[in-house]
């Protein structure tokens, strides 16, 4: 008798871990559609607003976008190396060394390689950033409280009352982007990742000190529970602390090289000025040199108390919104490395010497203190409420990025 037909097997569907990588990109991109169309939906009311006022003041748009302020810094260093210095009316000497590496670097990159010229590819590259930001931000924010959050969170970021820096060839997005994915790569126990990450943004701002420090600090709580605890090392009562600590570190032996790495970045810049100026501490000196140097606060109060008095008032006013802002992110009880991120920006942004004016866009990479807003949103229970909120922020951001793009100074 011949044998019958062969059983009909289904082929079953990969698991998500086992799919593969091209289909794992896809599936992500396609889950963070709705936070990438809100957060271009604003950014374009933004580029809408400030282009209409540009065109009424007969100024040109592209050109403050991306010829103006520190972009124009980053653009010569593409251009021509480091190199570049400014003596001010004082005497002091502004040097181009005070900017970072990567972003100079994309934009000679994309520069020879396509039509764009060099104010050209710094746009696309803040552009690009901006929407791979947008995507990270989603990411951490769906992670911890789900998608709605995370769409809402991107949103937000958009509309942050400096985000018309955002449209900017400045570097802001891509360090937001990198800080982001490095947090969700935390977040996912991808610790190699992230601190391959960590080293590029070393190599854009030197606010990547606060995201060295939340993959330190998270990873230096980790190894100490391991340690109490034991269960990393499989201890017996009666194993010795030498070969305990040998089995915590085989186990968490990914993020203790994630944690090595992260820091490469930004100290291979601080050697490269240094050797260069011929001095150890010569990045120290040219970021002093630009105002930029570690006060602890004095030059944020000498501001403050040389305001008039509805000034001041209303500027302790924000900094203690921002403090309670901060405080809702602690009882929110946001993971130990989204948090020490949150708070090291804050705290950078603040007790530096530099000038006032850029301290909100440099906290603006600080998007998790942007969690609990969102999910205060969500609580409205109507995605319309939620959505004509978002509309009225960005139609304010819009408004005072043309203000400030068309002539109040420096963002």
């Amino acid at each position: 008798m011949p044998p019958g037909p062969s059983p009909q097997v289904t082929p079953t569907r990969p698991r998500p871990e086992h799919r593969p990588a091209r289909g794992q990109v896809a599936a992500a991109l396609t889950a963070a559609a709705p936070a990438l169309g809100a957060y271009a939906a604003v950014r374009i009311v933004g580029l809408v607003v400030f282009w209409a006022a540009a065109s009424a003041a007969g100024k040109d748009a592209p050109h403050l976008l991306s010829e103006r302020w520190d972009s124009l810094w980053y653009q010569r260093v593409a251009e021509n190396g480091y190199g570049y210095t400014v003596t001010l009316p004082d005497g002091g000497v502004h040097s181009d060394l005070a900017f970072f590496p990567l972003l100079p670097a994309l934009e000679r990159g994309i520069a020879e390689v396509t039509p764009l010229g060099l104010a050209g590819a710094g746009l696309l590259v803040a552009w690009s950033a901006a929407l791979l930001a947008a995507w990270g931000i989603f990411a951490v924010g769906a992670r911890l409280r789900g998608r709605r959050a995370g769409v809402v969170l991107a949103a937000l970021w958009g509309v942050y009352p400096t985000a018309f820096v955002q449209s900017m060839a400045y570097t802001e997005t891509l360090f937001t982007a990198l800080a982001a994915w490095s947090l969700y790569a935390v977040l996912t126990r991808r610790w190699i990742v992230a601190g391959g990450l960590c080293v590029l943004a070393g190599l854009t701002r030197p606010s990547a000190a606060a995201l060295i420090a939340a993959l330190a600090i998270t990873a230096a709580v980790t190894l100490v529970r391991a340690y109490r605890s034991r269960d990393g090392a499989g201890s017996t009562p009666e194993t010795t602390t030498a070969t305990a600590l040998a089995g915590i570190v085989r186990r968490h032996g990914r993020m203790l090289l994630g944690v090595v790495v992260a820091p490469l970045g930004w100290l291979a810049y601080v050697v490269f000025v240094a050797v260069r100026e011929g001095r150890p501490f010569a990045y120290f000196d040219v970021q002093a040199q630009w105002g930029n140097s570690i006060d602890g606060g004095a030059a944020l109060a000498s501001f403050i108390l040389g305001l008039p008095l509805p000034a001041m008032l209303g500027l302790c006013a924000a900094l203690a919104a921002l403090g309670w802002l901060v405080s809702l992110c602690v009882r929110q009880r946001q993971p130990l490395p989204v948090l020490v991120y949150g708070i090291a920006v804050v705290v950078i942004s603040l007790i530096g010497s530099g000038y006032f004016g850029s301290r909100p866009r440099l906290m603006m990479p600080a998007f998790p203190l942007l969690l609990p807003p969102a999910v205060a949103l969500l609580r409205l229970r109507s995605p319309s409420r939620t959505a004509a909120v978002v509309a009225v922020l960005a139609v304010a951001s819009a408004a005072y990025g043309a203000w400030t793009l068309l002539g109040s100074g420096p963002p």
